[in-house]
């Protein structure tokens, strides 16, 4: 994936656009972020305005910083636990802050750094490339084949339509998809569905030590290992692809990374990471600056204000099939940026052994990182000394 001679220029000069690309582009992860956000609030009773006000604030915060499609993910690890075991919104919370504390810690004392030398690229590849099949099968196992026939069939034109549209500035893929999800829904509903007009704003809230402590054993423990592979180092290098002028850091990534769960918290927001797939799904649409995620943000500022007191009619004009398309598109975009690691052989080898360890085991990202890490350096001692 390249950016054209004009995109480059607005990368040079870190320049912020709302143009057709950006509004294109600013939607390319909400089939990630969406259903997540929407099960945390379900399952842990959360207050709808402020998980929605808080994320879609972070979205805004970070496209000024960076100027660039940096995303802005709900932690995907803690998402899944909290709503599998539904544990409360006290634990969440608290968890969002360890977290927070822990990723700072990594950063100040330079051990980013130290790992982002120590890591070979093809382990790195391989997260990504685990990483983007988990997504495709989730947008093809568990949002398209939401109800039945209809879920296939508004689908498979939601793929054409996007297929067709995206690259083209004139009509954004995203947002018509969007959009025609919307129309259908309301034209297909059997019962009026009612939307109620409220001002609404976070709630204040102040974890406890033993909330930060059962959310560090529960919840930042498994999510640390996927953190530190993708929201850190893998969106570091797709980052780097894209916008190689801007030689992102590690420590720049984590700093944000760690401040954002620092905040959300205290305002009753749920934990929050930056993401390789989320980067490359804004930049497949379109998206070159950080007006895209600004969009996305104040999308999501919007909902929460004024229409938090009816989140659960709000849920129903986003169909899953039609987030389950632009999940998929976000997958594809994501894996065709591990293509490099087919250069060598050591590092395809890698690249696919890391992959199958981040999708088939407990904890496969962080077993990913080390486990892959010493078979690369184990290959590479070997290819020497055959050289030689």
């Amino acid at each position: 994936m390249t950016t054209s001679v004009e995109d480059a220029k607005l990368v040079r000069s870190k320049s912020i656009r709302f143009n057709r690309n950006e509004w294109g582009g600013a939607f390319g992860d909400i089939g990630t972020d969406f259903p997540l956000l929407v099960g945390m609030i379900l399952a842990a009773r959360l207050d709808a305005a402020s998980v929605l006000v808080a994320f879609g604030a972070m979205q805004i915060l970070t496209g000024v910083v960076y100027k660039l499609p940096m995303p802005v993910q709900p932690l995907k690890a803690v998402a899944v636990i909290v709503i599998t075991q539904k544990l409360g919104g006290e634990i969440l919370f608290g968890g969002g802050l360890a977290i927070g504390l822990l990723m700072l810690l990594l950063t100040l004392t330079g051990a980013l750094e130290f790992l982002a030398t120590r890591i070979p690229k093809a382990v790195v590849r391989g997260l990504q490339l685990g990483l983007g099949v988990q997504l495709g099968m989730l947008a093809l196992k568990d949002y398209v084949p939401t109800n039945g026939i209809e879920g296939y069939a508004l689908a498979a034109v939601a793929f054409v339509i996007i297929l067709f549209l995206i690259g083209k500035q004139t009509y954004p893929a995203a947002v018509m998809v969007i959009a025609g999800g919307v129309v259908l829904t309301l034209v297909s509903s059997p019962e009026p569905i009612n939307l109620i007009f409220s001002v609404s704003f976070p709630k204040l809230h102040a974890p406890t030590p033993e909330s930060v402590w059962n959310g560090l054993i529960l919840l930042a423990l498994p999510q640390i290992s996927l953190s530190l592979g993708n929201s850190i180092l893998a969106t570091k290098h797709v980052a780097n692809d894209l916008f190689p002028e801007r030689n992102l850091t590690v420590s720049s990534i984590g700093i944000t990374y760690s401040l954002m769960n620092l905040i959300s918290p205290f305002v009753s927001g749920a934990p929050v990471c930056h993401g390789a797939g989320g980067m490359a799904g804004h930049a497949a649409f379109g998206a070159r600056t950080g007006g895209s995620v600004m969009l996305y943000g104040a999308f999501y500022l919007l909902l929460g204000i004024f229409f938090a007191q009816s989140f659960e009619s709000v849920v129903k004009f986003f169909p899953l099939p039609i987030l389950g398309v632009i999940l998929f598109f976000e997958a594809v975009s994501l894996i065709k940026l591990t293509r490099d690691a087919a250069e060598s052989t050591i590092n395809f080898t890698t690249a696919i052994f890391v992959a199958l360890l981040a999708m088939s085991l407990p904890y496969g990202f962080l077993v990913g990182l080390v486990v892959g890490t010493a078979a690369y350096e184990l290959m590479k001692r070997g290819m020497t000394k055959l050289d030689s």
